[in-house]
């Protein structure tokens, strides 16, 4: 299986695509307004309890208070646990985000730190070694076993990564671990809460160190700049990767050359079709995400029952795929066409197990029920596709979404530079909705300016009152005489 990954960087945007085998399989987005949190480590202060379900709200410093429940902070409860012995009102507490802030909900917290590097994740105050459940030889998980003992800090959990590496790789990444930990530490007797402590590195960096194996073929990166950092990066801790990152130079953007942005744009589409005429549908709401096997035009060359089966065969893959790419969370309903016969219902489950251990996000499958319902459940750490992309529809009482005016303005960005590239035009006239022409000229007006600088050549905006939000043209200016 060949693997590349491409990431397209803005002033206001990276974005990283997972391709195997050259199919978009994920993408992950990080914008300058609102990058992720999930690792940071804050020196927080406790504010208002919630004894009821155990739980307190902390204030690090955010717009919203992070939420930290007491089974996160290493306390074995049974029905006598009290959190109130354990934290008090305006008491400064050392907390790292495990999940992102996902719709209202603000960001939740854990004093059970974990500081990742390539090959190991340090576990400060659990004093224990692990092998990642994805190295399932039992030989090599021997192996990695023996090559460490917990240190002065905690203990370490092997990444996926560290199969087959040697030892001097391994105690290169022990010492690196154990002084970003030192740091840590020092760094919290003087920060005042609220306050960060500790911050990821950026998604760029971040490639190299979660998302790359040493099977990748090449990284593809369309900045100069961001080319070298990671060189840099992977020359001191991923040395093997180092000539695999590429600076991008084709004139044609890297998203349109291999095929990303069409992806993208269907994966925000609620049907998904199949190659035998079947299809999907996907609604994502906030309790949960269902997806719907509908056979379609598919008729089958045999009885009903054959024709069920293979149209849940031929779904698993494109389940398994649309639930990485979409990144779905939470609970997922899947709803199969019902097939009767027992034998067919194991092959199917055992199809659904092994398309979904591609995954790196943890997935729990439940059995399939008499209804031809299966419930799964999957790791969430950060917002869905939809969720960044898209903002919910205001003229449709909240039942759907719509793209918001931040990614409709990266668009008309990316379509400007790209015409830009292959037509020789004086200027350009662009013809948006009147709120995208707002915001163009207001939250994106530096962008808008350094664009037009970039590019050498003016843009006009002219305002469309009969446009919908995400509808906008761009045309030639005309020659001046």
């Amino acid at each position: 299986m060949s693997q590349e990954i491409l990431v397209n960087i803005t002033p206001r945007e990276v974005r990283v695509a997972l391709l195997e085998n050259g199919i978009l399989q994920e993408i992950h987005i990080e914008r300058s307004l609102h990058q992720g949190l999930l690792g940071n480590i804050y020196k927080g202060r406790v504010g208002r309890l919630l004894p009821g379900i155990q739980a307190a709200f902390v204030d690090i410093g955010l717009d919203r208070s992070a939420f930290l429940h007491i089974s996160d902070m290493g306390v074995l409860q049974d029905s006598q646990t009290d959190i109130r012995p354990l934290l008090l009102p305006n008491q400064e507490v050392l907390v790292q985000v495990y999940k992102d802030p996902l719709g209202s909900k603000g960001a939740r917290m854990t004093t059970q730190f974990t500081i990742p590097s390539r090959y190991l994740v340090l576990t400060p105050g659990v004093f224990q070694v692990a092998v990642s459940l994805k190295i399932t030889d039992e030989s090599e998980r021997e192996r990695l076993t023996q090559m460490l003992t917990p240190g002065v800090a905690g203990g370490y959990i092997f990444r996926t990564a560290a199969e087959g590496v040697s030892q001097a790789e391994i105690d290169a990444d022990k010492v690196f671990l154990d002084a970003l930990w030192c740091e840590v530490v020092e760094q919290s007797r003087s920060v005042k809460a609220p306050g960060i402590i500790y911050e990821e590195i950026p998604i760029v960096l971040r490639v190299l160190r979660d998302l790359v194996g040493y099977d990748v073929d090449r990284i593809r990166v369309d900045q100069q700049k961001a080319t070298e950092e990671m060189r840099h990066f992977a020359r001191s801790y991923v040395p093997a990767l180092e000539n695999k990152v590429e600076f991008y130079e084709n004139r044609k953007p890297i998203f349109d050359n291999y095929a990303v942005e069409e992806e993208l744009r269907k994966a925000l589409e609620r049907k998904v079709p199949l190659k035998s005429g079947g299809h999907l549908v996907i609604d994502q709401t906030e309790a949960m995400t269902t997806i719907d096997v509908n056979t379609g035009s598919f008729v089958g060359n045999h009885h009903v029952e054959q024709t069920a089966f293979t149209t849940n065969l031929e779904a698993i893959e494109v389940i398994a795929r649309q639930v990485r790419l979409r990144n779905l969370g939470g609970i997922i309903i899947i709803d199969f066409i019902d097939m009767p016969n027992p034998e067919h219902q194991g092959m199917l489950m055992q199809a659904l197990t092994k398309a979904l251990s591609k995954d790196s996000a943890r997935t729990q499958i439940s059995e399939l029920s008499s209804l031809g319902l299966v419930q799964m459940t999957r790791k969430r750490t950060r917002e869905s596709l939809e969720h960044i992309l898209c903002v919910t529809c205001p003229t449709c009482a909240k039942r759907g979404s719509v793209k918001s005016m931040a990614t409709i303005c990266y668009e008309i960005f990316r379509e400007l530079k790209r015409i830009a590239q292959n037509y020789a035009w004086p200027g350009f006239k662009l013809l948006v909705a009147p709120e995208i022409a707002h915001e163009l000229l207001h939250e994106e007006s530096t962008m808008l300016a350094d664009l037009e600088a970039q590019l050498g050549k003016p843009i006009q905006l002219q305002t469309e009152v009969s446009y919908s939000q995400d509808r906008y043209n761009v045309m030639p200016l005309p020659e001046k005489e």
